[in-house]
């Protein structure tokens, strides 16, 4: 297995690792839709994404997003994607692409790293096993509707 940071290059394998992402988050197939914004954060660089692939084979993906923590004072990361194709599972990809965020995070000294998920998601106890803990403050979100 071999993790890198995605750039433009990657476009065509992170494609269809994203729509799977998507789908099993219950969202239509939309292949060539998720094309544009993946091509975005890419050329913008204002996220980072990181690529697995097993013998040159895409296999999955983590995506990160800046932000800020002002209480502290510093830098965070959001972890908003990770996503591991069916065929991969279970083979340490996921394990793997989440250290990869960690070992980016000490390196740029940020504070630490955030996640949310559904309620349902399996890979819960991935996430508690690599030292993730359950933030017991009440999160809301508004949607734009």
């Amino acid at each position: 297995m071999k993790i890198i940071r995605a750039d433009i290059t990657h476009l065509n394998d992170l494609a269809p690792l994203f729509n799977g992402y998507r789908v099993f988050y219950k969202q239509d197939s939309d292949i060539e839709g998720v094309k544009p914004f993946i091509k975005t954060r890419l050329t913008a660089q204002d996220t980072i994404i990181y690529i697995a692939y097993v013998d040159n084979t895409p296999a999955g993906f983590t995506h990160l997003f800046h932000s800020f923590s002002s209480v502290a004072m510093q830098p965070i990361f959001i972890l908003n994607d990770l996503y591991v194709d069916v065929n991969y599972r279970k083979k340490g990809i996921g394990v793997a692409l989440m250290n990869q965020a960690k070992a980016q995070c000490k390196i740029l000294n940020y504070k630490g790293i955030g996640l949310q998920t559904a309620t349902t998601n399996p890979a819960q106890h991935l996430y508690e096993s690599l030292g993730w803990k359950i933030d017991s403050d009440l999160q809301y979100f508004w949607t734009n509707s």
